[in-house]
């Protein structure tokens, strides 16, 4: 019969030989979750850069409205908001309110759908939309 140290070494012993295996069993209970943790980081990574992408395209289409003059503010915006645009986000791009607006200010509006995972395949059903104005110089 040991006792002391050598029995408390044995039972460490055991004790190590009945957990192997633990590590096998924690990182496959644990790699769902990581792995989803790891989209929605980047699905909320698409969706601020959508709305990066809406804010730059409207303040684009205002910048371009407002050096064109009275009498091309329609087109010269919307070609800047397409041009700003990548593929997978002019697609399902909506301009609204590009030109004038009252008298003295020109304003756009971009809405934009944030992509599901990739850009291109999906869109989520939240608009994103940025509105930028400025003053108007020709008349």
């Amino acid at each position: 019969m040991r006792t002391g140290i050598a029995a408390a070494m044995g039972t460490a012993r055991a004790r190590f030989r009945d957990d192997r295996g633990q590590l096998i069993v924690e990182f496959t209970g644990m790699v769902p979750i990581i792995l989803i943790t790891l989209v929605l980081l980047w699905q909320a990574v698409l969706v601020g850069y959508t709305f990066v992408l809406a804010s730059g395209a409207a303040d684009q289409g205002v910048r371009k409205a407002v050096a064109a003059g009275a009498w091309d503010r329609q087109s010269r915006c919307r070609a800047a908001v397409h041009e700003r645009l990548p593929d997978a986000w002019d697609g399902p791009a909506r301009i609204d309110d590009c030109g004038t607006s009252g008298r003295d200010m020109v304003k756009v509006s971009v809405t934009l759908k944030a992509p599901v995972l990739f850009p291109g395949f999906a869109s989520l059903p939240i608009p994103v939309k940025a509105e930028a104005g400025a003053a108007a110089e020709g008349k």
